[in-house]
């Protein structure tokens, strides 16, 4: 009996967008054909349903692999498309049955000129196939196996048998561009992450000190890029020197301070660089009350010096049990872990200001040269395409 192997693709939250779904869709598309340009297939759409087809099935498995890292994918199931006959139906479900256990007939009729209705096609098949293998039986509440057959408007039937979730949320490149300042822990990621969940397409901005850290720490964030860039479309890394500032604040400032100063220089070189490539926000991984830099006080500090760009701070309400699951669900958690340190632990102040007063901070920085810093750190600039 012929059919074809298809892999079927719904939607998530698209479907509330009214009049521009259209522009989301055509974004949603151009992401999924992005993630397998490599493997020959075929694409096609019809209503709210999208089907990959005419691959090797040696490669289903890579396929789907790459697809639930797409989001705006709310479900997928690998099947088989066959023409809207019972004969033909019937034929694909029994070669997706077991050999033996109880299932369930689930049908869903968009074409409503087909002769039969939901429940008389279940019915029919249902019976069909008990009667074509007596070690079979139904159970309508708990069954071991579903059989699942969508009867479309185009006069063909999908038939399968299971429903892979997808990464859902909404398509990246439909809300915008931020730039996450990426560490080399377990936050930062799960940050950026959220936030192309949202359908932000996100770059990155990675500080470094180097020789204080090694070039296994930079190696590190740009294993981390990777792992996001597999969710956000690709993105572009950059990195920048701050061990000069660094320098100077421990030289010349109060050592508490250490970190909310260094932060404060992080903040405005960010902003920069985003405004000069047409980013609209900055992404943080910060966490309220998880570390000392990340007070209510300390986040204040840093928004402080920030004049036209939002910041954004996905993580802020989570726990770090949350924020570690999700590192582990995304692939990024045994990268983030790797014991290189970054540049927030070069120069640790024995006990650093956990509530900062902004007069004081101010005080302490105006012993700086700010701007001629920056200028300094920004001539450190490096891309990498990712």
């Amino acid at each position: 009996m012929e059919f074809q192997s298809v892999i079927i693709i719904r939607y998530s939250e698209i479907f509330l967008k009214k009049k521009n779904r259209g522009y989301f869709e055509r974004i949603f598309k151009n992401n999924i054909e992005s993630a397998i340009k490599d493997i020959p297939h075929t694409f096609t759409t019809t209503a709210g349903r999208y089907y990959v087809e005419n691959f090797d099935e040696e490669n289903t498995e890579k396929i789907v692999s790459r697809l639930k890292k797409v989001f705006g994918i709310h479900t997928m199931s690998v099947g088989k498309r066959v023409e809207s006959d019972m004969n033909k139906i019937f034929h694909t479900a029994k070669s997706l049955c077991p050999e033996s256990g109880s299932f369930k007939v689930e049908t869903h009729r968009a074409d409503k000129k087909f002769p039969l209705n939901s429940v008389e096609i279940s019915r029919e098949i249902g019976g069909r196939l008990l009667s074509s293998n007596k070690k079979l039986s139904v159970d309508v509440h708990n069954p071991d196996f579903y059989v699942y057959i969508d009867v479309r408007e185009d006069g063909t039937t999908l038939v399968f048998s299971e429903f892979f979730d997808g990464a859902k949320g909404m398509p990246v490149g439909t809300a915008g561009k931020g730039l996450l300042m990426l560490s080399g822990g377990i936050d930062s990621p799960v940050a950026g992450y959220m936030m192309a969940k949202r359908g932000m397409h996100v770059h990155c901005l990675h500080f470094h000190s180097y020789p204080y850290t090694n070039m296994q720490a930079k190696e590190k964030v740009v294993e981390l890029a990777k792992v996001l860039s597999s969710y956000t479309c690709g993105t572009r890394l950059y990195s920048v020197s701050v061990t000069h500032i660094q320098e100077q604040i421990h030289e010349k400032c109060a050592d508490e301070l250490m970190i909310t100063l260094l932060r404060r220089f992080m903040f405005r070189i960010a902003e920069i660089l985003a405004r000069r490539h047409s980013m609209q926000c900055l992404i943080t991984g910060e966490s309220l009350g998880q570390v000392a830099s990340q007070t209510i006080e300390g986040m204040t500090s840093s928004n402080s010096v920030i004049k036209k760009l939002p910041v954004l701070r996905p993580l802020v309400g989570f726990d770090k049990n949350e924020i570690i699951e999700k590192s582990k669900a995304m692939e990024a958690y045994d990268i983030s872990i790797q014991p290189f340190e970054d540049c927030c632990t070069v120069f640790l102040p024995k006990y650093p200001a956990i509530r900062p007063k902004l007069d004081y901070i101010e005080q302490e920085e105006a012993k700086l040269d700010v701007y001629g810093l920056i200028e300094e750190a920004l001539s450190t600039l490096e891309k990498i395409e990712l």
